[in-house]
């Protein structure tokens, strides 16, 4: 297929040693603004690594789904240390390893793979990115009863993440119920402690709530706008954003505005490349630092 460009080896010449050379790439479809090369890129030279990251955009090259495992095969076969892999072949992916990780298993569902050796080891790092980054920036927040919004892909993750956190009860809603009740089916029985449901009224599921979780595309720039009644949110309630352009929605404006605890989806986006540069590296990244350079790259 001869899909990925040819690049010189660089020297580092304050060392002069040649240094670790690595190279991954993303597949994905209009993955023209993602953020992860950057960060990966700027983390590896901190690391001492020569990093080559790609983005390997499925628009950009006519391709489809169907085109996965031939660039997944080219991958491996250039000598690619690993792949993030994002909309729309997270799924298409799982098929396509040898190995998943636990928490893959539950998610059926996979954002990073790993070549060792001649065996393919796929991963979901989304769930961790933001149960990382809700440690961190809702810390203390309770997990009594959370509602979510949303239970596409991401939504799954999330939801596990909340789940696996400690979460007592889950209450999904989505536009379609029966992808909701799907959600709940995949993941009540990898969380006997946490309760999964299906919701149906969602200002009374707020009147009870601790806390929001939205994850819809709502609030993006091609999808503007609030996922919810206004009125539905108040200063007792945290929230929790994964959308992160823009990074300020009219989600978190309006929680800010009213006085929730607020987290918004930058984090998210930061921590689930923060586990799949550890994971292609074997190097543990300063998680702070890759924040800072995201951050700039947004001003």
């Amino acid at each position: 297929m001869a899909l990925f460009a040819a690049r010189e080896e660089t020297l580092n010449t304050q060392t002069a040693i040649v240094p670790r050379q690595l190279h991954v790439g993303l597949i994905g479809a209009g993955i023209g603004r993602s953020l992860t090369p950057a960060m990966h890129m700027r983390e590896g030279e901190h690391c001492g690594l020569s990093y080559r990251y790609d983005l390997i955009d499925l628009d950009l090259r006519g391709l489809s789904v169907s085109d996965l495992p031939a660039l997944v095969n080219e991958a491996e076969a250039q000598g690619f240390a690993g792949l993030n892999i994002t909309h729309p072949c997270k799924q298409a992916a799982v098929a396509l390893v040898d190995e998943l990780s636990p928490d893959a298993q539950t998610l059926r569902s996979i954002n990073t793979i790993v070549f060792q050796g001649r065996r393919r080891i796929g991963h979901n790092t989304d769930w961790w990115g933001f149960a990382e980054s809700f440690r961190r920036g809702l810390s203390g927040a309770s997990l009594r009863h959370v509602v979510q919004l949303g239970a596409g892909g991401a939504g799954v993750a999330v939801a596990h993440a909340v789940a696996q956190m400690g979460a007592n009860s889950i209450e999904i809603f989505d536009l379609d119920p029966a992808r909701a009740k799907a959600l709940v089916d995949q993941l009540q029985p990898a969380h006997g402690t946490c309760y999964f449901s299906v919701g149906h009224d969602l200002a009374a599921a707020m009147d009870v709530a601790d806390g929001l979780v939205h994850a819809t595309p709502t609030g993006m720039v091609a999808h503007p706008g609030l996922p919810l009644d206004a009125e539905l949110l108040s200063d007792r309630l945290w929230v929790a954003e994964i959308v992160y352009f823009p990074i300020e929605t009219e989600l978190v404006k309006l929680a800010n505005a009213r006085g929730c605890r607020v987290l918004d989806g930058g984090g998210m986006a930061v921590f689930q490349a923060v586990k799949a540069f550890e994971l292609f590296t074997g190097i543990h990244p300063t998680a702070e630092r890759m924040m800072q350079h995201f951050n700039s790259l947004r001003s």
